[in-house]
Formats: C-alpha cells, sequence, structure tokens
C-alpha cells in the first residue's frame, strides 16, 4: 500500500511538472508573440499596401529601425529610473557621436581610436547630465524634470552647433566603414557600415538584457523602478543608480547616432529633427515603457514602414502622417496588467502642480492690502498702456505676441494645470484654428469677431476630438498623441501642397470688428489682444471658482476617490478640453492676423515644447504664472539686450527650475504671502493660513503638549534651528 502510494505521489508530482513546463512554455511562446507582433503587424501592412517597395528598402527600414530602438530602449530606462520623458535622450547620443565623427573626418583618426573615445565622452556626458541637473529634481514633481530635459536638450543642441567650428572645414560628410563589404540586396546597395549595425546592435541588446536580469545593478534598478522610496528605506543606493541609467542610456544613444552617421552621413551644422526622437518615443511607449523586446520590434517595424512611405511616395509629409498615425493608433490600444505603471499611476507625479493661494479672508478688506492691490492693479495698467505710448510699432507687435502666447498658456493651465491632461502639442490647435479664421478672413471676408468665434470653435473641436480617445487609455497617451499632432500639422495638415482649398489666401487682412471698429494699426490690434486675454483671465477665473472647476482639481488629484462621490470625472475633463481649445483657438485667430500670414514654423513640434516649457516655467498652476512665464520667455529674447538673450534659452530655463522650482507664479505668490505675513504680524493680525509652513506644534520640538485654547486649537511656536 505504501509503494502504492508512493507511486501515486510520483505520478502526480510528474503531471504537476508538466503543467508547468507546459505553462512555463506556453508563456515563453506567448511573450514572444507578443513581442514579436508588432514588427509582423508593420510590415505585413506595408507589404500590403506598398508591394513594389523592393526587399532591399524594407531591410534598410529595419537597420534604421534596429538604431532607433537604441534610442528607445535609453527612454524606457530613464522613464522607469525617473518616471519622465527624456526629450534629451537623442541628443546625449549626438554630442559624442558627432565629436567621434569630426575627430575622423577633420582630424584623420581611425575608426577603432573614435569609436573607443567617444563612447568614453558619452559615459561621461550621462553622468554630469544627472549629476548637474537631474539629481537636483530628484524631490521635484516629474513634470518639472520632463521640462528641464527640454531644456537640457537645447544645451546639447547648441552644443553640438558649436563644435564643428572647432575642427575646421571638412571634406567628407560619412566615414569610411570599418570593414571593407560591398554588396546589393535587392536593387539596394549596402557597404560595411551596413554590416556594421546588423552585428553591433543585437550584440548591445543582448548584453543590456543580461545585464538587467542578471546583475546586481540590474535588479536593483528593476527594484527601485519599482519604488524609489521603498527602495531608499531597504538601502538601495537609488541616485546612484539613477546615475547608472543615464550612463547606459547615453551609452546606446551614442552608439545608435554614431552607427547611424555611417549609413546616412553626418548633419553637421543642424538640428536633430523629430523623425529620430518621435519613432523612439512611439516604440517605447507601445512596449509600455519596460518590455525590451516589444520595444525593439516596434522600432523595427516603425522603421520599415518609414522607408517605405519614402520609396512609394517620396513625401516626408507623408512619411510623418503615416509615422505619426501608427503611434497614436497603437498608443490608443496599449493594454495590459502593467497599464497602470504607464498609466494612471504615474499621473500622480505629473499632476503635482502649485496653486497660488487667494489672500487669505482675515487680511482680505483690511485698508491697506486692498490699496496695495489696488496700486499693483494700476501699475500693471500703467505699463500696458505705456508700451504704444512710448515705443515703436514692431515692439507694440512683439508685445502683442506676448499677450496672444500667454492666452496659450492659460489654455494649458486649465487643460494641465487643473485637468491634469499633459499636453505637449498646444500649438497644433493654434495652427488649425488659425488657418480656419485666417480662411475665413481672406475667402469670405467675415467680420474679425466672427473669425475669432470661428478659430474658438474650430479649437475646442479639434482638442476634444484628440482627446476623448485617449480617456480610456490614461497615463501619458494624451502626451504622446498631442506631439505626433503637432508633427501631423506642420508637415500635413497645413501644407499648401496637399490642403490649398481651405486654408488663407495670400496676405491675411485683418477686417473690422462688429463691422465698424478698425484694427489695422498696431495699436488698436494690441488693444484688442489685450482685451481678449483680459476676458480670458475673467471667464478662467469664473471656471475655477465653479463646481466645475473644483471636480477638476478633485478629479486631477485622485479620479476614483472623485468618482466614488458620485462625481462625473469624465465630463468635467471633457468640459476641460472644449474650454483649452476654444482659448487657443481664439489665440490663434489672434496670432494669424497678426503676423498676417500662416507660418509653419511657429507649429513645430520644438515650437510645441517651448510654449509647453514657458508655462512650466511660469508656474503650471496658475493663470499667473502662465502669463509670467510668456513676459519672461518671449519678452527676454525681444525686449533685452542680446547678451541676455541666453536667459530665455536652455540654459536660461534649466535655472529658473532649478533657483525656483514652483516656477514664477510660485516665486511671487511666496513673495507676496512673505508680505502679508510681516504685515499681518506689524498689525498684530493672527492669521493661520500664512504661518502654517513656517510654525509648528510644541509637541513636535520635543516639548510637552500644551492645553489647548478656548477656541481648540494648540499653541503654535516658531520653529528654530
Amino acid at each position: 500500500m505504501t509503494k502504492l502510494r508512493g507511486e501515486r505521489a510520483g505520478q502526480q508530482g510528474d503531471e504537476r511538472g508538466f503543467v508547468a513546463l507546459n505553462h512555463l512554455r506556453e508563456g515563453a511562446v506567448g511573450r514572444a508573440a507578443a513581442a514579436a507582433a508588432p514588427f509582423v503587424l508593420m510590415l505585413v501592412g506595408s507589404r500590403l499596401l506598398w508591394r513594389h517597395v523592393p526587399w532591399g528598402t524594407v531591410l534598410v527600414g529595419a537597420e534604421l529601425g534596429l538604431l532607433s530602438a537604441l534610442v528607445a530602449v535609453g527612454l524606457a530606462l530613464t522613464y522607469r529610473a525617473n518616471r519622465i520623458i527624456n526629450f534629451a535622450q537623442a541628443d546625449l547620443g549626438i554630442v559624442p557621436s558627432l565629436l567621434a565623427v569630426l575627430l575622423m573626418l577633420a582630424k584623420g583618426w581611425s575608426y577603432w581610436l573614435a569609436l573607443p573615445l567617444g563612447l568614453l565622452a558619452a559615459g561621461v556626458l550621462g553622468a554630469l547630465v544627472e549629476l548637474i541637473f537631474v539629481r537636483r529634481f530628484f524631490s521635484s514633481p516629474r513634470l518639472i524634470l520632463t521640462v528641464a530635459t527640454i531644456g537640457i536638450t537645447q544645451v546639447l543642441v547648441a552644443l553640438s552647433l558649436f563644435m564643428p567650428g572647432w575642427f575646421g572645414s571638412l571634406s567628407a560628410i560619412t566615414y569610411s566603414p570599418p570593414i571593407n563589404v560591398n554588396f546589393t540586396f535587392a536593387q539596394v546597395a549596402f557597404n560595411g557600415n551596413d554590416v556594421t549595425v546588423f552585428v553591433i546592435v543585437p550584440i548591445v541588446l543582448i548584453a543590456l538584457a543580461i545585464f538587467m536580469r542578471s546583475s546586481a545593478i540590474g535588479v536593483g534598478l528593476r527594484g527601485s523602478a519599482e519604488s524609489a522610496n521603498r527602495a531608499l528605506l531597504l538601502g538601495v543606493p537609488v541616485k546612484r543608480l539613477h546615475t547608472v541609467v543615464w550612463i547606459i542610456s547615453s551609452l546606446l544613444a551614442f552608439v545608435g547616432l554614431f552607427l547611424r552617421a555611417g549609413v546616412v552621413g553626418v548633419s553637421i551644422g543642424q538640428v536633430l529633427g523629430p523623425e529620430v526622437l518621435l519613432p523612439a518615443l512611439g516604440a517605447a511607449v507601445i512596449g509600455r515603457m519596460e518590455r525590451m523586446p516589444t520595444i525593439v520590434s516596434a522600432a523595427v517595424g516603425l522603421g520599415i514602414v518609414d522607408q517605405s512611405v519614402k520609396f512609394a511616395w517620396n513625401q516626408d509629409a507623408y512619411r510623418d502622417a503615416v509615422i505619426a498615425l501608427i503611434i497614436v493608433g497603437a498608443v490608443l490600444f496599449v493594454r495590459g496588467k502593467s497599464a497602470n505603471r504607464f498609466g494612471e499611476g504615474d499621473m500622480s507625479s505629473w499632476q503635482a502642480t502649485r496653486e497660488t493661494r487667494p489672500i487669505p479672508t482675515e487680511l482680505r478688506k483690511v485698508r491697506e492690502v486692498v490699496a496695495a492691490q489696488w496700486g499693483l492693479g494700476a501699475l500693471a495698467l500703467f505699463g500696458l498702456i505705456a508700451v504704444p505710448l512710448f515705443m515703436g510699432q514692431s515692439r507694440v507687435l512683439l508685445a502683442g505676441t506676448i499677450g496672444i502666447f500667454a492666452m496659450i498658456g492659460i489654455s494649458l493651465v486649465v487643460l494641465t494645470g487643473w485637468a491634469g491632461q499633459v499636453s505637449l502639442g498646444q500649438v497644433a490647435v493654434v495652427g488649425i484654428a488659425a488657418a480656419a479664421a485666417g480662411s475665413v478672413t481672406t475667402r469670405y471676408h467675415w467680420d474679425m469677431s466672427l473669425a475669432m468665434l470661428v478659430g474658438g470653435v474650430v479649437g475646442a473641436l479639434v482638442m476634444t476630438a484628440v482627446g476623448l480617445p485617449t480617456l480610456r487609455a490614461r497615463g501619458l497617451t494624451f502626451a504622446v498623441t498631442t506631439l505626433a499632432l503637432a508633427l501631423v500639422t506642420s508637415s500635413y495638415l497645413l501644407n499648401p501642397q496637399f490642403f490649398e482649398s481651405w486654408l488663407p489666401l495670400g496676405r491675411i487682412q485683418r477686417t473690422r470688428m462688429f463691422g465698424t471698429i478698425s484694427v489695422e494699426s498696431e495699436t488698436r490690434y494690441y488693444v484688442l489682444i489685450l482685451v481678449m486675454l483680459g476676458l480670458t483671465l475673467v471667464a478662467v477665473r469664473g471656471l475655477r471658482s465653479t463646481r466645475t472647476g473644483r471636480v477638476l482639481i478633485g478629479t486631477r488629484e485622485n479620479e476614483h476617490a472623485a468618482e466614488s462621490y458620485g462625481i462625473d470625472a469624465r465630463r468635467a475633463v471633457i468640459i476641460a478640453f472644449a474650454t483649452s481649445g476654444f482659448i487657443s483657438g481664439v489665440a490663434g485667430a489672434l496670432f494669424v492676423h497678426q503676423q498676417r500670414a500662416l507660418d509653419l514654423a511657429n507649429f513645430q513640434p520644438d515650437a510645441a515644447l517651448r510654449v509647453f516649457s514657458m508655462v512650466v516655467v511660469g508656474g503650471l498652476g496658475s493663470m499667473s504664472g502662465a502669463i509670467a512665464g510668456a513676459i519672461y520667455v518671449q519678452g527676454i529674447q525681444w525686449f533685452l539686450p542680446y547678451q541676455w538673450s541666453f536667459l530665455a534659452t536652455g540654459a536660461g530655463m534649466l535655472l529658473v527650475l532649478m533657483l525656483l522650482p514652483g516656477g514664477l507664479g510660485g516665486a511671487m505668490g511666496d513673495a507676496r504671502d512673505a508680505g502679508l505675513r510681516w504685515f499681518a504680524k506689524r498689525r498684530g493680525i493672527r492669521v493661520p493660513s500664512l504661518v502654517a509652513d513656517t510654525l509648528v506644534p510644541q509637541a513636535e520640538l520635543g516639548n510637552p503638549a500644551p492645553e489647548p485654547t478656548t477656541d481648540g486649537d494648540p499653541v503654535l511656536v516658531e520653529s528654530k534651528p
């Protein structure tokens, strides 16, 4: 009997072993199939749509996709470590790769000597960027650090533009391949540089995967990605690991861009365009910022589609539209158990915005405070009136432009600061609305007031149409979608080559307001902009004081908690979409008539990122911060001497963010509160809301808890070091 039971137990153990093995095999097969799915779908789709494209072109697309995969994996690593979209990822590689290429082309260095030096420079650059900039924002809201990476990008771009001048003239734009191989495959010629890509990139990716899975550093990185605070409590050196992440990301970017320089040539004196970063970002998002095989598969698939469209249609605008459409479609359908990692779980770090508190009730009606408010208001009004009185027409034009950008900033305060929807392509909505408004005045000679109404309605419709599909996907889906929209809008939707029938005709004339008021002069148009800015401030302030405004703030902080109280969070966010789009649309109508032309350069993805940075620098939580950001970024480069223009560039934005984490609006609020605190202390007025940040209970200082006062509040004393 005992023997029989032992045999049965052995059989059951074997059965359980076989079941576990089958599950393991099924899981491995399923993961492999899921990882290969983006590549297979894009390859099959491209072959069905463009059958005449030779296989050699497909191979070129796979090659460029492998190079893009290195940038995409670097994006995913920094996202997992810091919970940000690192817009400087590609530029981390362009500086050391340009250094290595210039040493070969201008100084005659060998490939095998320049490559190690470039790797060393990339590692040092990644470490310096993390130590000098990123670590300063370790405890800051992730939105602030994301904008800091935009500033880092501009610093690196400036460095890459200066570097060629240090090496003199160049006799070539591409370097010789390290191995002497030449062959032709399906009508396309390949050389040693192409072979190097197909050999080196897989080796680098496999080595990285082994490192992340097997080494102690890789295990620590995965653990700290789940929760940095928990890892710190367990003794994990999170900051040191973050430095390692940035070094690895910089090395990956260098390898990708250095090998790319050998394949497609070097862009001397040119800024790296969105054709490198956007496909890499799309591939990283498709892989949910964590699945490296899926990220690589998606990057290779996007490369194949890109080259197929280029061969079939030979139009960059078509390439941008198709790639953006694939990225948005894939992002909208990203689902799975790890959705929280790329979804709602990360949004709280993006929504940490700071609103300027109103004046405390205890001081709101005090005579001196009221007089100070009226005095500051009169001073601001005098400054606005003085612009056309003491400045020329060109300066008045620039001042009006600042007012228009302030309106765009306010629209972002509503959408991102209050509703928590990160929009990285707000200028796309501005551009589409501007085209519609300019078209009705040039084609049909409509009244200027009707043109602004058309712009507002078009902006509201576009923003709502873009935002509605992203409500289910959550996370950073809306950010990626709007950034892709900015690329498509500037290269395709506003391109007269494709849509001349609905774009403005020739020079845009300013029609009359309400049929009687002329706004042809710059001074009158400046007054019109000020009036629209004032109406926008009144309307948005009114929205914030309503139940809808409070619902937006509550939904931003915790959507599930808001819905548990019966609040329709979806409806509130849709209202934010429409409101933000309407304000941006009106600003677009004003902008296109002020400039008297539809300039596509104003609606490029880099312009969209600058506008978003402008608002964050000013203070995303307050309308006054948005205006301050517009004055700072736009005003410095136009009104101050040239030697001060660096303050409006990436270096200036980084400096402001490091010194003033709450932005210019937060700094102004702190200065006002300090003045009110001094005044209240001098007058002996008790204002608990002003002293809450500087006073702590005595029990927290190690003293016995005091007896409660008559109103039930503990006695507060000043905290001393």
